[in-house]
């Protein structure tokens, strides 16, 4: 049991050192996606973009090609280039007849990483697909099915949260500073919604926001949150503004965030036919994903109070200052880069 209450104490400091170390982009889940766009009757256009570790490119280039519809040939070479550390890659095919029940994607997806495949007819509503490294190909379908799409868009908004490094380490952060699980989860519940009204109004071509600015803004948000926690851990008794209002400061920096994860969507693609189910479903996501990081930092945090021979203070402060440095690193590499 002990070694179980250890095990979840360093999930903390695990979680902050890993973003520091980590080179991937640390606020956007930026999957590989592969795109079928009919391009005249009969004639397709396959393109495909893989993110890689650094230091893989030879790898990704020997191993990975695309699959392509068996009632599709291919017109030429498909060509590949390594580019910002991607695998950008285009191919022309000439197809017979419907692609209804044909599969395309990739040969492969290396490691565990996840891809959005996208069949984009002339005269059809858009089909996406998620790809991984267990299927890293999709069957396409007569028609689109909803619940595909809901299944697909709630695990991308969750893993946002999981593995978007600055979206996890804002809500790690809020937790150790307002500790009380009721107010905690009304707090990130303003977040989600905070999030979901500048990620909808985005999206719908409402609103929007250069890339850039709201991604130091949403590292200055981590940092924030780092200061104050550094504060209350000086003084528990200190009423900082999060302490006083969280639900309010959650929302005000989920109005922020929200442009971050319009951006990752961006990327994504939605499915225009079914645009609303999808945004329902990421936003879903987000949120078990940040209830998940919620409830697993407060098990920590009940893990830390009930040993006595290890210290909490010593445990906190080091998380806390490993956060602070983390978001303060992200905020100038992203104002002067």
């Amino acid at each position: 049991m002990n070694r179980l209450f250890r095990s979840l104490i360093s999930l903390l400091t695990i979680l902050a050192g890993f973003a520091i170390s980590s080179p991937a982009p640390a606020h956007e889940l930026r999957p590989s996606v592969v795109e079928l766009r009919e391009t005249e009757p009969g004639e397709f256009a396959m393109d495909w973009k893989v993110t890689m570790a650094v230091g893989s490119a030879a790898i990704v280039i020997e191993r990975l090609g695309p699959v392509i519809p068996e009632n599709c040939a291919l017109q030429g070479e498909a060509m590949q280039r390594i580019q910002s550390a991607a695998l950008m890659g285009r191919a022309n095919l000439s197809c017979d007849g419907s692609l209804a029940g044909e599969r395309f994607g990739l040969s492969e997806l290396l490691g565990k990483s996840d891809a959005i495949a996208r069949f984009i007819p002339r005269d059809g509503p858009v089909q996406s697909f998620r790809l991984t490294a267990d299927e890293p190909a999709a069957t396409i379908l007569a028609e689109p099915d909803a619940w595909s799409v809901l299944g697909d868009y709630f695990v991308i908004g969750a893993e946002h949260i999981i593995f978007g490094w600055d979206h996890l380490l804002f809500v790690i952060a809020l937790v150790l500073l307002v500790r009380v699980p009721w107010p905690v989860v009304k707090a990130a519940t303003a977040f989600t919604i905070a999030h979901s009204i500048t990620l909808v109004a985005t999206v719908l071509g409402y609103s929007g926001l250069p890339g850039r600015p709201v991604e130091a803004l949403i590292a200055l948000s981590i940092v924030f949150l780092a200061v104050e926690v550094a504060i209350v851990l000086r003084d528990p008794d200190r009423q900082t503004l999060t302490r006083r209002y969280p639900w309010a400061v959650a929302f005000v920096f989920g109005l922020v965030h929200g442009f971050g994860f319009a951006g990752a969507l961006a990327d994504i693609g939605l499915p225009q036919t079914q645009l609303a189910t999808a945004l329902f479903a990421f936003n879903v996501g987000v949120e078990a994903g940040q209830l998940l990081v919620v409830a697993l930092t407060l098990v920590v945090l009940a893990a830390l109070r009930r040993m006595p021979s290890v210290p909490e203070a010593s445990v906190l402060k080091f998380a806390t200052y490993a956060i602070g440095i983390t978001g303060s690193f992200w905020m100038f590499e992203r104002v002067l880069l």
